[in-house]
């Protein structure tokens, strides 16, 4: 037990490397900025104060996303999705599949989940002992399931998901600003210092260019870096932009989610606006600042309507607002275009059996006609 325990610690302290490799380039870009180049190379006061305005208030903001990104907990399954006492004990007696697929089903029946494995089973995650909602998956490095699940990323030792999925969005965009204002203020003295580095002798300089002095170096490599970071940044940032236009995480990117009607990578797409509004809310003056405003509780999504099925509406017909985590937030409520039946072991697993199925069959069908009518013009 004890080199085990000690393997994790180490684990847990090397996970941490990443994270401070970045401070300290953060770090050292800010001494490089403000004092290097700010304070002992620019001469004109009215050029200092306008790029230190600047710069502060994009460090800030970078700096401001990155922590809540990295100290923002994954969020988790609430109770109802795991299983009671008597299900995990008849669980874990059953030795076949099957058997052990039907207590599940039975314990998701009434949970709001839609998605299967590719083999149709129930999502069951047996390190955590529960039914894993839409979108959630078992992290190994963070050894929990996280809602809405995009990845484990190493340069903020954290699972991007469900609760911090609009800080990590909001940190790459900073980031990039930040990169690209240092890059952009810097290139000009940049060029100065380079063109003077064959020059040992200030008294030999030209008028427009700068003193041979220790902060070239730094204004020299803090361009490369910020360059460097900026291009890396960039491309991880568009493709992010692209998966919230799908409304797709990365591992649905790689692994489609497995409707009823099969697999469909774009099930959980309501439009690119309403995708937008899914991750950063209803209220766009919260849209730029790292606060919690993604709608909905991470366990219960919207989904297209790929197939109808006139004995599941009264599935769809009891469909409600979900909870919002954000203050005063709610989730917009599933209109019929844009619903998805339960996900049910059986076709008619929501109709009574005996002699009354018929008349129940032909209220839906009358319920379906006459949901039609009112939704199509």
């Amino acid at each position: 037990m004890a080199p085990s325990h000690v393997l994790k610690c180490c684990q847990k302290v090397l996970a941490w490397v990443p994270v401070a490799f970045i401070a300290l380039v953060v770090a050292w870009s800010y001494y490089a900025y403000v004092v290097e180049l700010c304070v002992f190379t620019i001469s004109s006061t009215a050029e200092k104060v306008v790029y230190l305005v600047v710069f502060h208030l994009s460090f800030f903001m970078f700096v401001w996303s990155y922590w809540k990104t990295i100290f923002t907990s994954p969020a988790s399954p609430s109770n109802e999705f795991c299983l009671s006492k008597a299900d995990k004990e008849q669980y874990e007696k059953e030795e076949r599949p099957e058997s052990q697929q039907e207590i599940l089903r039975r314990a998701a029946k009434d949970l709001p989940i839609y998605t299967t494995t590719a083999s149709r089973a129930i999502r069951y995650c047996d390190r955590c002992q529960l039914i894993k909602p839409d979108r959630c998956h078992h992290c190994s490095a963070c050894d929990i399931c996280v809602l809405k699940m995009d990845h484990h990323c190493p340069w903020v030792n954290n699972c991007v998901g469900f609760s911090n999925y609009k800080f990590f969005l909001l940190f790459l965009m900073y980031s990039l600003l930040y990169c690209l204002f240092v890059a952009a203020t810097v290139l000009q003295y940049f060029i100065k210092f380079w063109t003077l580095c064959h020059r040992k002798a200030a008294e030999n300089c030209p008028q427009n260019e700068l003193p041979d002095t220790h902060a070239k170096f730094h204004v020299l490599f803090l361009f490369f870096v910020a360059a460097m970071f900026f291009i890396s940044i960039l491309s991880l940032f568009s493709y992010h932009c692209w998966l919230v236009g799908k409304n797709r995480s990365t591992i649905e990117t790689f692994r489609a989610p497995t409707f009823r009607n099969g697999p469909d990578k774009n099930g959980f797409s309501l439009g690119c606006s309403k995708n937008l509004r899914e991750v950063f809310g209803d209220e766009k003056k919260y849209w730029l600042l790292p606060i919690f405003t993604s709608l909905g509780d991470g366990c219960n999504f919207p989904t297209r309507l790929v197939i109808m099925d006139p004995e599941q509406l009264t599935v769809s017909s009891q469909n409600e607002p979900a909870k919002s985590s954000g203050a005063n937030q709610s989730f917009p409520t599933r209109p019929l275009s844009e619903s998805q039946n339960r996900l049910l072991a059986s076709d008619c697993q929501w109709v009574e059996s005996g002699p009354e199925e018929e008349n129940v069959k032909s209220v839906l069908r009358n319920c379906l006609e006459s949901s039609i009518r009112r939704f199509v013009p």
